[in-house]
């Protein structure tokens, strides 16, 4: 009898024992992804966007790093990060070239879904009191250049941008065209923005840098300066200072570390699945910047509203 008993037990143990073994290896720890994150809105909604479904539909732990310009490619070379949501192409297709198209260190990772269109703008009420301020040739008049000086600029009219690590064409159009203007920095996209507020709520004369997607353009009426056409031979002058034309449509894309197909085969499916349109970052961005909106509360807005759309990302 206390054979039996002993047999039992010991049965018992094994099985015990099997099973423990067993359930890590049906259960395993999904390792983290590694987002990199550069300071403006459409690029924070996208990195919280992903790392909602990731982390609550997939079962990832995303972490967000947050990088300069001039890293995004290196970054994911190293495997430091593993996707980029968001690259404009233009200012930056000699790395496009080298790091995904010669030296295939970083993956193209599809396009995003959203038209980039940078360009030069300013408020209506400038183009109704000066027609001629329409097209570039109205600024080669140093009286109506003049128009937009400050005390740093001297004569010359200013025209404001962001941060020099955005890479604009602006200055090398300007001295090409042999514009009597001169370009300053407001720093950041919120310094930017905010000096376009202050402006336009005080009727005054600004010209500027800016792009859509963007919110301010459902705030405010923004006229674009026409610039001579856009060219691709134009802009293959980038590098030397050539370009003098009109800003090219920018489809956006996205940039993977080549590792991430192997290192989480689902979260690498999904982030090539991963985009949208204008419209809904544009909805976003509004939710955020009209009504107050943090981004979090934004993203999962449109969550809701457009189920069908991210869950058709997930593998």
């Amino acid at each position: 009898m206390m054979l039996r008993v002993y047999l039992i037990v010991v049965m018992i143990l094994v099985m015990t024992s099997c099973t423990n073994t067993e359930s890590p290896s049906v259960e395993q720890e999904k390792p983290v992804i590694k987002l990199a994150q550069r300071d403006w809105l459409g690029f924070e909604l996208d990195n919280m966007l992903a790392k909602i479904i990731l982390e609550e539909e997939m079962g990832y732990t995303v972490e967000i790093i947050d990088i300069e310009a001039d890293q995004q490619f290196e970054i994911l070379v190293q495997g430091e990060a593993h996707a980029v949501l968001e690259i404009w192409p233009i200012t930056w297709l000699n790395d496009i070239e080298r790091y995904m198209e010669v030296e295939k260190t970083v993956e193209h990772g599809g396009n995003l879904g959203v038209l980039g269109k940078i360009g030069w703008f300013m408020p209506k009420y400038m183009v109704e009191k000066h027609p001629e301020l329409a097209t570039w040739e109205g600024f080669k008049d140093p009286e109506l250049a003049r128009l937009f000086s400050t005390p740093s600029t001297g004569d010359k009219g200013q025209f404001l941008t962001g941060s020099p690590d955005w890479l604009d064409a602006a200055g090398y159009i300007i001295s090409n065209l042999d514009l009597p203007l001169q370009v300053e920095f407001a720093g950041s996209e919120e310094v930017l923005v905010e000096s376009i507020i202050t402006a336009y709520e005080k009727e005054e004369p600004i010209l500027f840098y800016f792009w859509t997607p963007h919110y301010l353009f459902a705030k405010f009426s923004l006229t674009p300066v026409k610039l001579p056409p856009y060219s691709d031979e134009c802009y293959a002058k980038f590098d030397t200072g050539g370009v003098d034309c009109e800003y090219p449509t920018d489809a956006l894309l996205k940039a993977l570390w080549p590792g991430l197909k192997d290192y989480a085969p689902d979260a690498y499916g999904f982030l090539k699945n991963f985009g949208f349109t204008n419209e809904d970052q544009i909805s976003m961005m509004a939710s955020v910047e009209m009504e107050g909106k943090t981004v979090e509360q934004s993203v999962r807005i449109w969550m809701e509203q457009n189920e069908v759309t991210w869950q058709a990302w997930i593998p």
